[in-house]
């Protein structure tokens, strides 16, 4: 039988090993098996901070039964290889199928070499770069795991993280993460896992549409985007998990008359500050002896919502543009979040009327061109347009950077915001900004540093699937994940993955 203690408190400077003692001496004597549940940091009194846990003990191993298997599969095609995608692989190799990966992208080792290219080079791969090759564009966003979402199966993709290499604390931290340096080496171990079970991986190859017969899928048209060649493959049903940035895709599908609609989405920008100054804000002078502090904002002072997103202890802001004439940022930071900034993505909730409610790209083309507004403002060459929060609310172009320079490798170039930006992002940005510097000090000191723009919050459109996860208009095609519209973030693309390769092993257990 397996007994829980909860609300066990360690001071920070306590070694974890005081857990196992603290369970003996509750169950009498050594337990054969522990394991920690949760831990999270209780910082709400700065004198006394501590951690607090809950902890397992047993004298019967805590294992999962393994999941059924089918003795036939059909043949699965996985469009995609983001969090979504692989883990949608993996569930179905533990239900016995050998699922095909199709990436347009590289795999991890040769995308690293190519992403390093545009950052230092600004040579911009259209197919392999930060939003698109092995997985996708959580592998440049620290793998960052806490969720807003309640799945259940949320423990199972932390536990096949744990799997593939990620550290055993993602388990059970309140706020896990793996970092990007780490997520190499977790990518590499889950495609040779995916080959060595009769998996396949088609790296450079692009989904370009699709036949049908008797308003069902038939085949898949696929191109090397190396030489350019075409070719047609069977397949028995395909899961389309194409990633919030896929425009040419979701146009490929519209086209094929994928019923599909348009979707409420956010734009804003990086804003970056010393972690020293937010671990201080956070913590006190304890900050020292904690990891990289964290913090998670929203403001109500504007008519619209503006939130912090995505947000990197440590870390530093990465070019992330995918299509030429265009700046995106996003945010990185490695496992050990050790870098001199912080920084995370401040976002501002759009309306469909922002754009065009009634047209299907209009958000689309609107995330567009505000990132070719960036490109222009930044002066080419994929610099990025950064202004001092103290010349962003007195609208004047910045001329120096303080305390706080900015960390976004492809170069930085002062302009001001308000001329890539709505108004309406604008005057929500500088509404929040003091106001979220009331809730965590420092926040809005004059030398904060914002960077332009951020731009793909999620995906502009959603693909309709009904209850069996397949789209309403397409039999055995599965839209799944944050470019399908049905997630965001990591947890929850991955989460949707095995949700839908469950549904497909539903669909063909009894045939």
């Amino acid at each position: 039988m397996i007994k829980r203690l909860d609300n066990v408190k360690l001071n920070i400077t306590e070694d974890e090993s005081r857990l196992y003692e603290i369970a003996c001496k509750k169950l009498g004597r050594k337990p054969k098996h522990f394991a920690i549940l949760k831990k999270s940091l209780d910082a709400r009194d700065k004198g006394n901070i501590f951690w607090n846990y809950s902890v397992a003990f047993s004298d019967e191993p805590m294992e999962e039964r393994p999941l059924d298997k089918l003795k036939n599969p059909p043949k699965v095609a996985v469009i995609g290889s983001g969090p979504a995608g692989l883990f949608c692989a993996l569930r179905l190799i533990e239900h016995g199928f050998k699922p095909l990966i199709i990436e347009r992208g590289e795999r991890v080792e040769d995308r690293r070499n190519t992403t390093e290219k545009f950052f230092n080079g600004r040579i911009l791969d259209l197919n392999s770069n930060v939003q698109f090759g092995e997985g996708g564009a959580g592998t440049y966003s620290d793998g960052k795991l806490n969720t807003q979402t309640h799945d259940g199966l949320n423990r199972d993709v932390l536990k096949l993280f744990n799997k593939f290499g990620a550290p055993q604390e993602i388990l059970y931290l309140n706020k896990p993460h793996i970092g990007s340096d780490v997520l190499y080496g977790v990518l590499k171990n889950i495609r040779s896992y995916v080959e060595a079970n009769g998996g396949e991986y088609l790296f450079n190859t692009k989904f370009k549409g699709l036949t049908k017969r008797s308003e069902a899928l038939d085949s898949l048209i696929l191109e090397n985007v190396k030489t350019g060649e075409e070719s047609s493959m069977r397949v028995d049903c395909a899961v389309a998990a194409l990633g919030h940035s896929a425009r040419d895709t979701f146009n490929v599908l519209s086209r094929l008359g994928l019923k599909m609609q348009p979707r409420e989405f956010a734009v804003g920008v990086r804003v970056e500050h010393l972690a020293d100054r937010i671990g201080f804000a956070q913590y006190g002078k304890s900050y020292v002896n904690l990891p990289t502090a964290d913090y998670k904002l929203v403001s109500h002072a504007h008519e619209r919502t503006v939130f912090t997103f995505c947000m990197c202890p440590g870390g530093v802001v990465i070019p992330s543009a995918s299509e030429e004439g265009g700046v995106v940022t996003n945010g990185m930071s490695l496992y050990s979040r050790a870098g001199t900034n912080s920084n995370s993505a401040l976002m501002v909730q759009m309306k469909l009327t922002d754009f065009g409610a009634d047209d299907l790209f209009a958000g689309m083309r609107f995330q567009r061109e505000i990132e070719r507004k960036a490109f222009a403002a930044g002066g080419g060459n994929y610099r990025a347009p950064v202004q001092l929060f103290k010349d962003f609310k007195a609208d004047r172009i910045s001329s120096a950077f303080g305390e706080i320079q900015p960390t976004y490798q492809a170069g930085t170039h002062f302009a001001p915001l308000c001329e890539i930006l709505p108004a309406v992002v604008t005057d929500a940005l500088k509404a929040a900004i003091p106001d979220m510097g009331r809730k965590l000090k420092g926040f809005d000191c004059d030398d904060t540093v914002l960077t332009g723009v951020e731009s793909r919050f999620s995906s502009p459109v959603k693909i309709l699937r009904g209850e069996n996860c397949e789209s309403v208009s397409l039999g055995g095609f599965y839209p799944c994940g944050e470019g399908a519209g049905y997630s965001g973030g990591i947890t929850s693309s991955a989460a949707d993955g095995l949700k839908v390769a469950e549904k497909i092993y539903e669909k063909y257990k009894n045939h």
